[in-house]
Formats: structure tokens, sequence, C-alpha cells
């Protein structure tokens, strides 16, 4: 579980300083990723289940979620 936490705050720290220049779109789907990817391994982790298949499925979910609402905010000029 030391791993998997590590391996999560490795990747939201390079999330975070991967982000200047990129566009609201983009910003929202890598961030969108990286926090669907940590909330979905803890939830599946803690469910008893599969931490790798959460943090995955987490990920692409949240991937989706974060370009759409970034694309949203593009649009309005945010």
């Amino acid at each position: 579980m030391k791993k998997l936490n590590l391996l999560i705050a490795a990747v939201m720290l390079v999330g975070a300083l991967g982000c200047t220049n990129m566009t609201k779109t983009q910003q929202g789907a890598l961030s969108g990723a990286v926090i669907g990817a940590g909330a979905g391994a803890a939830i599946s982790a803690i469910a008893g289940g599969n931490a790798g298949i959460g943090a995955g499925l987490g990920g692409a979910l949240g991937g989706i979620a974060g370009g759409l609402i970034g694309h949203e905010q593009e649009k309005r000029g945010y």
C-alpha cells in the first residue's frame, strides 16, 4: 500500500508541474485523470478489489470528465 501511495503522489507531482503550457481542456483532462486514478485506486483497495483496475477506470473516467469541464471553461473564457 505504501508503494501505491508513493506512486500516486509522484504522478500527481509530475502532473501538476507539467501543466504550464497546456490549454484548459488539456489541463482538465490531465488533472481529472490523476485525481480519478488516485480515487479509483483508493476506493478499490478499500473495497477489497484490484487497485490497478480501480486506478485505470478512475483515471479514464476522470480524464473524460476533466476534459469536458476544461473545454467548457475554455469556451467561456475562464
